[in-house]
């Protein structure tokens, strides 16, 4: 069994181009439900136990996870794992099974994320420098990570990946590999490309082209997790709240845009989203404060009728 799983993470990752944290999370995912199945199958599982799951089968599996208190969007995503696995082993194993798609999904409520005050940005330039006062160079790339988030609504991968040869001589674009391998282009505004270029002249390893463009203090590849430490540094500097995360900087970015009149179909572009849902949910946030200043400035609003 084992076997056929590794066979299907390397069809991920080969043929559908997948990154390896996502082949990783399905494998991840279908281990847990053949792990499960072996307790009533005498310990094994083998392809054919696989073929005949019943939807007992499965809807036990997902009360065991539930009794594991695993969370309900964990749960989703593992089931959504499954079912891919499924739709491979029918065409490329020829194995059916029909039971699994009369699962249904655990309901995922989905949180939107807050946007930072536009002036708490702004004061993340002097919290840096106050806080890397030792390092200049160091308070550079801060602020040019933060810079180049907030202004082109990157995601932290997508600015950890950039390499010195994106940015020279100041590009008025980006192009960017996100999701699934999913290019799109960015504007660079003029506040991000100053930032880059300050960033650059003092970094003490260089601007060698294929170099990665952010480094840590030794001189690696500036990880996600440090880009994170950033941020709660100044969130605890600033003693902003704790949905400052590198995230809200690209909610920020596109909750501005939409506020300005930008469609949502180019925001979908710029933000690099698969679907047109997930963007719809900018909308919400956006009608939450149209409401609000309705309430507050429309003389019927006030009305008792």
């Amino acid at each position: 069994m084992n076997e056929i799983i590794a066979e299907f993470v390397d069809y991920l990752l080969n043929t559908k181009n997948y990154s390896t944290h996502t082949g990783a999370a399905y494998e991840s995912d279908i281990h847990d439900f053949t792990t499960f199945f072996a307790r009533f199958n005498d310990g094994n599982v083998e392809i054919t136990d696989i073929a005949r799951a019943d939807t007992f089968t499965f809807r036990a599996w997902l009360a065991d996870r539930a009794k594991r208190e695993l969370t309900h969007k964990s749960t989703a995503r593992a089931l959504s794992s499954l079912r891919t696995f499924y739709k491979w082993l029918s065409k490329y194993k020829n194995i059916q099974n029909e039971a699994i798609g009369l699962i249904s999904s655990p309901k995922v409520p989905r949180k939107l994320s807050k946007a930072i005050e536009t002036t708490d940005v702004a004061d993340m330039h002097d919290a840096i420098r106050a806080l890397d006062a030792n390092e200049p160079w160091v308070s550079a790339r801060d602020w040019a990570l933060v810079v180049l988030i907030f202004g082109c609504g990157l995601r932290i991968s997508e600015a950890l990946g950039l390499k010195n040869s994106d940015v020279v001589n100041a590009p008025e674009s980006l192009r960017i590999v996100g999701k699934g391998n999913k290019e799109r282009i960015v504007p660079v505004l003029p506040a991000v490309n100053t930032a880059i270029e300050k960033y650059m002249k003092i970094n003490p390893f260089g601007t060698r082209g294929e170099e990665p463009l952010f480094r840590s203090v030794r001189g690696l590849p500036m990880s996600a997790r440090m880009a994170e430490k950033v941020i709660e540094n100044l969130r605890h500097y600033l003693q902003l709240p704790d949905y400052v995360t590198p995230h809200a900087l690209r909610h920020t970015f596109a909750t501005a845009l939409l506020s300005g009149g930008a469609d949502l179909r180019s925001l979908q572009e710029l933000l690099g989203h698969s679907s047109l849902s997930t963007t719809q949910l900018y909308t919400k946030v956006n009608m939450a404060e149209i409401m609000d200043a309705y309430k507050h400035a429309h003389p019927l609003a006030q009305s008792d009728d």
